[in-house]
């Protein structure tokens, strides 16, 4: 079999998949999320905590809710990795050094994962379990409730109240996350992923020889890694390494569960919203883009010129063999429009314009289908500015499902626009500006920009995948990655959640012979050109300077 062909195969299986779970799991969520009952180990939770599930509120307290926790959970990882030394299964590891544990304590309550460390040889298994995986689930639980308030802000009228923070917390993560990782844990233990507390295994070498390698929860957390979006490994090589990924089946699947929970939540927004066409629209522009950027990041690596890489069937440097370079790919599109940062390859590895696709995967916003709630809230934001852009064109005020649609809103929409942006590229400038060994980007050019820029992209927008070829483990990017994880993800939520409240207040608007449908095709290609178009005047200068350059040169 060609390896085209069998890339095809791989897409037309996941995409089977992805629609066989859409109606089950979307439906699933909404229940969850509009259900009234509380189960026996929430009241436990609620009680715990202090919480009351059924008191309502509104955006300024959903904020200081999300802010609170998110505060707590910083400071309990980033201690956590400081006495790491002190706890049982250190496995001899020494605490981890200040601005490393400051920035990953950030990264991984952010939903980023961004790790400037290799895990086998740094986190102690308490630290792996109970201080990064426990982040795993409630950092994507915290990215769903933030994306159902907002539903529940186009949903709701006359009121300012979005629900309870902490019921959305809490539920998510014991309704809709453990069993679904539970699950998902067995399925890759069962193929070959390992599971267990131990120290040290002793693998035979190829040549003769022996080599200890590190052992854990691996599984367990390969499985909320990829279900939340998360990314962040138990190896340094990430889903790369056998041990995590073990073979073609297993990297397929990691693939669906990073791209099922956030494609399934568009059937959430349409069954809460009252209206699931309104979901197929933006599932279809979701879709779209991911189609797309994957039929052209698996064209640019098959088809790079070259005799080598036409003998080895495409560019297959920084590729596992046991994937080759469809699944490669297609795992490297579905983590960068994603907020995953799981890699199974090395990006900076990656031809020049392959690597220019990954950048801009996350540049998009990472909206198709984006992270567990952050790519369904990023979306809706960008149909807000297609029916404003629509508006504008035929002398309308515009609506979006019955919310009239004024300059309050657009302001909220334009500033969480411009948030992500901002901080990738003023980071990477200043950072370029630096001395070569402070910036310590390993390659000249393009090419080392392309690495200055994917890491502050890859941190703005709350994805934590590397490029590869840039040290980022010194003070400098440990402090201001972290500081601009934690900037690129609670400062858009400030305005997703105040855009929710803002909503949540009109009244509806019945629909008249002007209103633009959008739950029609129409809409969906006007949203994605929306996306296209908002991308390319913010980011081109800086692609032209780093994959755009490096492609046409070579």
């Amino acid at each position: 079999m060609s390896p085209i062909l069998a890339d095809v195969l791989q897409v037309t299986a996941l995409i089977v998949a992805l629609a066989l779970v859409y109606r089950p799991l979307g439906d699933y969520m909404a229940a969850v999320f509009t259900s009234k009952k509380h189960l026996r180990v929430e009241r436990w939770i609620y009680k715990s905590i202090g919480a009351n599930p059924d008191a309502e509120m509104r955006w300024t307290a959903y904020l200081r809710g999300v802010l609170a926790f998110s505060a707590v959970s910083v400071l309990f990882l980033y201690l956590l990795q400081r006495v790491q030394n002190h706890l049982p299964l250190s496995l001899g590891f020494a605490a981890v050094s200040p601005a490393q544990a400051f920035n990953t304590a950030m990264s991984f309550v952010t939903n980023t994962n961004w790790q400037s460390y290799s895990g086998e040889t740094t986190m102690s298994h308490v630290t792996q379990t109970a201080g990064l995986a426990v982040q795993n689930f409630v950092s994507a639980a915290v990215g769903i409730a933030v994306a159902i308030a907002l539903v529940r802000g186009f949903a709701r009228s006359r009121t300012g109240d979005l629900g309870n923070f902490w019921a959305d917390l809490v539920r998510c993560v014991v309704r809709i996350l453990l069993p679904i990782s539970f699950v998902a844990a067995i399925v890759l233990v069962a193929c070959g992923a390992i599971q267990d507390f131990g120290t040290w295994h002793n693998i035979s070498t190829l040549a003769g020889g022996q080599q200890a390698m590190p052992v854990g929860g691996v599984a367990s957390q390969e499985a909320i890694k990829e279900l939340g979006t998360n990314g962040g490994g138990f190896f340094n090589a990430n889903s790369a390494h056998p041990f995590e990924n073990p073979n073609a089946f297993t990297n397929l699947f990691e693939i669906f569960l990073i791209l099922a929970i956030p494609f399934s939540l568009t059937r959430t927004f349409g069954k809460m919203v009252g209206s699931i066409k309104q979901g197929y629209a933006i599932l279809a522009a979701m879709g779209i883009i991911w189609l797309v950027f994957v039929i052209f990041m698996s064209w640019s690596e098959f088809a790079h010129p070259g005799a080598a890489m036409h003998a080895a069937g495409g560019a297959m440097e920084g590729k596992e063999q046991r994937f080759g370079v469809g699944a490669s790919s297609l795992f490297a599109t579905s983590t960068t429009l994603t907020s995953t940062g799981a890699v199974d390859s090395f990006h900076s590895s990656f031809t020049a314009y392959g690597g220019g696709i990954a950048l801009l995967g996350m540049m998009l916003g990472e909206i198709a289908p984006g992270g567990t709630g952050s790519g369904l809230y990023g979306m809706l934001i960008m149909a807000i500015i297609a029916v404003f852009i629509a508006g504008l064109m035929v002398g309308r005020t515009p609506e979006y499902l019955g919310k009239k649609i004024s300059g309050r809103e657009i302001k909220f929409a334009a500033c969480y626009i411009l948030i992500t942006p901002a901080l990738a590229l003023i980071f990477t400038a200043i950072a370029m500006a630096l001395p070569t060994p402070i910036h310590s980007a390993a390659n000249p050019g393009p090419h080392g920009f392309s690495e200055v820029l994917y890491a502050y992209t890859s941190a703005a927008n709350n994805n934590g995948s590397a490029f590869a070829g840039l040290n980022a483990n010194t003070d400098w990017y440990n402090i201001s990655i972290g500081i601009c994880v934690a900037l690129g993800r609670f400062l858009p939520m400030v305005f997703v959640l105040a855009l929710a409240g803002s909503l949540g207040e009109q009244r509806p608007i019945p629909a008249s012979a002007g209103t633009l449908r959008t739950e029609k095709p129409l809409f969906a290609g006007l949203l994605v050109g929306t996306v296209i178009i908002v991308t390319g005047l913010t980011y081109f200068p800086a692609l032209a300077l780093g994959p755009l350059a490096e492609g046409l040169s070579s």
